[in-house]
Formats: C-alpha cells, structure tokens, sequence
C-alpha cells in the first residue's frame, strides 16, 4: 500500500508544468487517488539555463532531460514527465519511456506578425525558430526568408516576436492548445508538406526498468496508439541517429491493427531530401520506423550525412 507521495519530476517552464499536472489528473482518476499522493517536483535543466545558443551548439536533446533522469535512476523520482520529441534516442541504462499519454495534435502553428502564412511574408522577411527541421522546411518553401535561431519559453517567443524581432515564428500546435494559447496563432501547416520532428505532441512518462509499482500505476493511463506510433517514429529517427543537428521529420498514424509512416531528411539549406512512406502492422512499429530509416539512410548516402557537418 503506497503511503507517500508519488513523485513526478518535471521542467520548471509553464508547458511542462501542464503536461505534468495531466499526468498527475490522469492518473488521479485512473486509480481514484487523492491530489496529495502526488507530488511534482520541479527541476531545471541545462537546456533551460542557456537559451541563447542553438542545441546543436550546446549539446542536443539531453540537455532538457539529464538533470532529471539523474534524480530518477537515483530513486529520488518515481516518474518524470516530458515532452517526447525532446528526448533523445538513447536514454541513460537502466531507464525506459513506459507511457505515452494521449496524443495532442501533430501539426506546428504559424504565429505571424507582418503576413498570416509564410508564403505570403513579404521578400527577405526573417522568420525565427530553434528547430533545424523547421529551419531547412522553411527554406525549402521560401527560399528568400532569412531564419534565424530563436529559443526560449512560448512567452518569451511570442513577445520578441511583438517586438518586431522577426516577422513570424513557428510552434507546436499541441502546446499553444496545451497553454490555452491558440488565438495566437495565424495559420496551422499540413503535415504532408511541413512533417512534424517524431514524436511531436505526445507526452511521455520516463521510468526505472524494473519498477513494477511505478509500470503498474503508469500502465492505466498510457495511450497504445500514442505508444505504438512514436515508438515507430523514435525508431526513425534512431536509425538515422537522429539529433538536433539533425533535420529529420516524421509523423505515423495507427488505423486499426495497421500503422502508416512518413518520414524524411533534408539538408539544413532546404535544397535537398530524400522522402519515405511505409505502412504495416502495428505490432511491428518500431521495426517499421528502423526500417525506413535504413532505408532512408542508404539511398541518401555518407555525403548526403557529411555535408551537414
């Protein structure tokens, strides 16, 4: 019989904050437990002390999960909560992503200053994002925009954009609906032709292998359509040792007993890439998104790797 608290480790930022206290209300109402047997313990990240440099330049996607992950394989957490497309592909020994929630909406939001769409900025506009992906997508589309790193909380993004920093900036549907901030923005991009990175808007539950207490608890509230799709998307983006030095996007999409993937690289110039489709069975979803990312990886050769180094 648990007595203390469960203790859910989280980023300080007010996104996190909310996908935390989902976590939390789930399970609240999965197991009809009181608010006061869980605690959330906030931790800041390395990620969240340095924001004005890109993650490729300070260290990729660990940054927002290592200081967290520390407190968990030391037992000092039960759970932490994160958002999925910001974990790595390799987790720290002993730890393993055991549950995803509900999946939020995939697509990334327009937030525009001087025009509603990027097509329709003016010439030579400047568009700011942190995400390469977003960056090399951008370029594609209009190749005249200059992009420009962008970082920090949704806040502080959407104000440097009221400043007149940049003409418009791009962010993830799933936490502007998340913050309750979706008026802000000015046009939602098709996944068909503006993929996601894998695994965007979906929340996933880091815990210790081994732990039945906790893979129990957490077992109640994870989503297997969520699971089984950004399992097939992480595997993606593992075989293409995927980082954020990496443009990389991918979205599955589970019907029935079946899973549809769509994945692709580009380089950061948005000039060239090279595109995948590929469907089977559910069952098989991590062994779908390897496979596509081998594939993925062998047409588009070292050089294709090299050139972004």
């Amino acid at each position: 019989m648990q007595t203390k608290p469960f203790r859910i480790g989280t980023r300080g930022s007010p996104l996190a904050l909310a996908q935390a206290h989902e976590a939390r209300d789930r399970l609240m109402a999965a197991h009809g437990l009181p608010e006061e047997m869980f605690e959330i313990v906030v931790l800041t990240t390395t990620g969240d002390r340095i924001t004005d440099r890109s993650l490729a330049e300070i260290g990729g996607k660990g940054l927002f999960t290592q200081e967290l992950e520390e407190k968990l394989a030391l037992g000092e957490l039960d759970f932490a909560v994160h958002s999925a497309k910001d974990m790595p592909t390799v987790l720290p020994e002993g730890l393993y992503l055991s549950a995803y929630l509900p999946r939020e909406d995939i697509r990334d939001a327009v937030v525009g200053r001087t025009a509603p769409k990027l097509i329709d900025l003016p010439h030579g506009a400047t568009v700011g994002s942190s995400s390469l992906r977003r960056q090399a997508l951008i370029r594609r589309m209009r190749p005249d925009i200059n992009v420009i790193t962008f970082r920090g909380l949704v806040d502080t993004r959407l104000r440097k954009l009221a400043e007149g920093q940049v003409d418009a900036t791009l962010l993830a549907l799933a936490g502007l609906k998340r913050l309750g901030k979706v008026e802000v923005l000015t046009d939602i991009l098709d996944p068909d032709t503006f993929p996601p990175a894998p695994a965007q808007g979906a929340i996933a539950i880091e815990s210790r292998i081994g732990d039945e207490r906790i893979d129990n608890l957490l077992a109640a509230i994870n989503d297997p359509a969520t699971f089984d799709a950004v399992s097939c998307e992480r595997a993606f983006l593992g075989a293409l040792d995927g980082s954020c030095r990496t443009p990389i996007g991918g979205y599955a999409i589970c019907e029935g007993d079946q899973i549809k993937f769509s994945g692709l690289i580009i380089t950061p110039d948005g000039r060239h890439q090279h595109a995948i489709s590929i469907d089977g069975n559910r069952r098989d979803a991590a062994a779908l998104g390897t496979r596509a990312g081998q594939d993925v990886r062998a047409r588009a050769g070292t050089t294709f790797f090299d050139d972004w180094s």
